[in-house]
């Protein structure tokens, strides 16, 4: 393959340089091309065919089902490594040793107190507020009781920027919940693993101990190492952008979090379960749901199947999807909601139509599933994807700052009306 790309525009032919991955993708770098072809842009709505940086966090193959966090495969690291692991992975560039994570974990403890005065702030809001708003306010306020900026230069300042957010945004996503519930806002031990001090503070009633079950422990931090990073998608080219203009960590965390409440995107889970409960409320009969998803003149969107990225398989569903079993084989739940999502999940796994279509449950299918049965509400659903996401969000914020990325601006094509006059008001 040549390392130039020509392109023709009229009589003029213009070369640019091709760009090549470490695991072979390639790029044509257009950074040029409007300064050359004196005004000349690509317009790509959506970014399906346009990279907006290198980065060496996150490697995706969606027709092969591959997803890897700094070159280590997500099926091994589900399988080995906790999520305190993975996420020292994603933001520094490679698995800790037993020091390095020892201190890790004992610096983000050491952060986790959140000012008393934050609490003032989720007071303010009604408990109809959806979880994903308050939290992104919350994430936001953050920074009014952090006012120093984070010297990117400084490896210092930049690791306890990290432990900070990775110390206090757990408990914001518990005291969003347990506000909605009417439960006291509480704090985790520091007996207790990142992921066992989740579950309880979400969990933990007043007048009882919380005891932690191993298999919701080990289900819930396959679906945080699962949801960490997945390249440049919506919330996290968000974070990107925000962070461009040199605003600070938490704001620009805030913003991602606001751009993964979207339907589309971290709200897909939430969106499975309001399926389900719509199914479960015309009858709970799935064979009639599943010939309307078949039917193309009918408006029904089977959601939780296929994925806009992996055309193949989710390799993230295969794995979850044994957790899902186990949590419900543990727990026991009795609920026709689950019922309902196994007995389409069974019909599509077998159905020729979503077969031949790799129409498969998704991660967003089987972590609804999970949380559902774990108790969790289902408008938490999100606040439990951030929680996920969160050391991907910070790692590519830090890699865009260490990069020296410039602020991000799009252009456009104009399709508007050209020059015209004013017309005064009493003439209109």
């Amino acid at each position: 393959m040549s390392d130039i790309a020509k392109l023709q525009i009229g009589d003029n032919t213009y070369e640019f340089p091709l760009i090549k991955g470490t695991e072979n993708e390639v790029a044509i770098d257009i950074k040029k091309l409007r300064e050359v072809t004196n005004g000349v842009i690509t317009i790509d709505p959506g970014y399906k065919n346009t990279g907006s940086c290198e980065s060496a966090i996150t490697f995706l193959d969606g027709e092969k089902g591959i997803l890897r966090y700094r070159g280590f495969a997500i099926e091994e690291l589900a399988e080995k490594a906790d999520f305190l692991e993975v996420a020292f992975a994603l933001i520094f560039g490679n698995l800790p040793n037993k020091v390095q994570l020892d201190k890790f974990h004992s610096d983000i403890k050491a952060q986790s107190l959140v000012d008393d005065d934050i609490k003032k702030i989720i007071d303010a809001f009604p408990k109809t507020a959806h979880p994903m708003g308050v939290l992104s306010s919350l994430t936001s306020a953050l920074t009014a009781f952090n006012p120093s900026s984070v010297n990117v230069d400084s490896e210092e300042d930049m690791y306890n920027s990290v432990v900070k957010i990775m110390g206090k945004f757990p408990v914001l996503v518990a005291w969003t919940m347990r506000k909605k519930q009417g439960l006291p806002l509480n704090y985790g031990s520091k007996s207790l693993g990142y992921v066992e001090n989740i579950l309880k503070m979400m969990f933990e009633q007043p007048n009882e101990d919380y005891v932690i079950n191993p298999i919701v422990k080990n289900a819930l931090d396959k679906l945080l190492i699962l949801h960490a990073d997945h390249e440049q998608n919506c919330s996290t080219s968000t974070v990107r952008i925000a962070g461009s203009s040199h605003v600070g960590l938490f704001s620009s965390l805030s913003a991602g979090i606001s751009a993964l409440w979207g339907p589309l995107h971290g709200g897909a889970n939430q969106a499975v379960l309001e399926m389900l409960e719509a199914i479960q409320a015309d009858g709970g009969d799935t064979d009639k749901y599943m010939a309307k998803a078949k039917d193309k003149e009918d408006p029904f969107r089977l959601m939780g199947f296929g994925h806009r990225v992996y055309k193949n398989f989710d390799p993230r569903a295969k794995i979850i999807k044994k957790a899902a079993d186990e949590v419900l084989n543990d727990l026991g739940v009795e609920d026709p909601i689950l019922e309902i999502a196994k007995a389409l999940e069974k019909e599509a796994l077998n159905d020729p139509y979503f077969v031949e279509r790799k129409l498969y449950p998704n991660v967003d299918f089987y972590s609804g599933i999970i949380y559902r049965a774990m108790g969790i509400p289902v408008d938490m659903f999100t606040v439990m994807f951030a929680l996920g996401r969160l050391p991907g969000w910070i790692a590519q914020w830090r890699e865009m700052r260490l990069n020296k990325e410039p602020i991000g601006r799009p252009r456009q094509i104009y399709v508007g009306e050209t020059e015209r006059g004013f017309i005064e008001l009493e003439k209109r």
